[in-house]
């Protein structure tokens, strides 16, 4: 059934991403977007289609649409950006929360939170399930970001117990793939850009500290597999892919896929910075009947083609 579905954060990475699937499905969306960290390039291509409709407008100030379902992502999901300007992040995540879910109550509309598995910190049990609270430290300089949407977390569980809302939580664990910023921060695109120019890569640590890495198009199954399912279950639900590799080892593999001259270089490693990340899917294969299905390589080359066209084109 064809559906008007809202997405804030949709000229984002993932948003951007989210649209295009939504699209295809014949749905009618409108795309809210303040182009902090995305970009109106990222939805060039849906522009000319008339069930798409892109909106500037920054979520912090309330908004109101007559929709069916909404998907807040609006928020910047990497350190570069998000501590940039950390007083606004915590705005975009609170705030921003806050202003979707009356637009939810208003309309009458499902809503979905793009939480994050940062909500674990530096986690004290590996993998990371559902039920964990978490390690977090709420005063550094990551927890503008993770306090900010463990609190969206906690709003959307009042809204849906004392509004009787229909929510859906979902928790994002590293997701890498086109539409990336080039200049984000994030591991993935770092080294592939990095590797692209012969630059030197830089490692954080020593580079023994462990990600798990899920291609974007598995994630976006996971979010519409998330909203279509039954509204008994509302999560949280880890959505990442469980392999779980080190950085060096990404490193490694990047330098390999590109063919590059680059050198790894070793920094410091940043404060409250997770030593281990990797997701407990059972719930989601449970409930959503979902797992990834992109392995590393496969979704890296497609990933590495898109920034070499990127950069080529610059």
């Amino acid at each position: 059934m064809k559906k008007k579905i809202l997405v804030t954060g949709g000229a984002g990475f993932i948003g951007s991403h989210l649209c295009k699937k939504l699209l295809e499905q014949n749905n009618e969306v409108l795309c809210l977007d303040n182009y902090f960290t995305g970009s109106k390039m990222n939805v060039l291509s849906m522009l000319d289609n008339p069930m798409f409709e892109l909106i500037r407008h920054d979520i912090v100030y309330p908004y109101i649409a007559e929709v069916d379902e909404i998907y807040n992502l609006a928020c910047p999901a990497s350190p570069i950006h998000y501590q940039h300007n950390p007083i606004q992040t915590v705005k975009i995540s609170v705030m921003g929360a806050i202003n979707m879910l009356e637009t939810a109550k208003t309309t009458g509309a499902k809503i979905l939170q793009a939480s994050t598995s940062e909500v674990y910190g530096d986690p004290k049990i590996h993998p990371q399930v559902e039920s964990y609270w978490g390690n977090v430290n709420p005063i550094g300089e990551r927890s503008c970001y993770d306090e900010g949407k463990r609190c969206a977390e906690t709003l959307f569980m009042d809204y849906h117990r004392q509004c009787d809302l229909k929510i859906k939580i979902i928790r994002i664990f590293n997701t890498y793939g086109p539409n990336m910023h080039p200049n984000d921060g994030r591991v993935v695109s770092n080294f592939i850009v990095q590797c692209l120019r012969n630059e030197d890569i830089t490692i954080y640590g020593d580079g023994n500290q462990s990600r798990s890495f899920q291609y974007v198009d598995d994630l976006i199954e996971g979010m519409v597999k998330m909203m279509a399912t039954s509204d008994s279950f509302i999560g949280p639900v880890n959505i990442g892919n469980p392999n779980e590799f080190t950085i060096l080892e990404l490193a490694q593999t990047v330098i390999k896929l590109t063919n590059s001259k680059s050198k790894l270089i070793f920094k410091p490693l940043p404060k409250d910075d997770p030593q281990q990340r990797r997701p407990d899917i059972s719930l989601a294969k449970e409930k959503l009947d979902w797992s990834p299905k992109i392995e590393l390589e496969e979704g890296l080359k497609k990933t590495i083609h898109y920034f070499d066209k990127l950069l080529r084109n610059n």
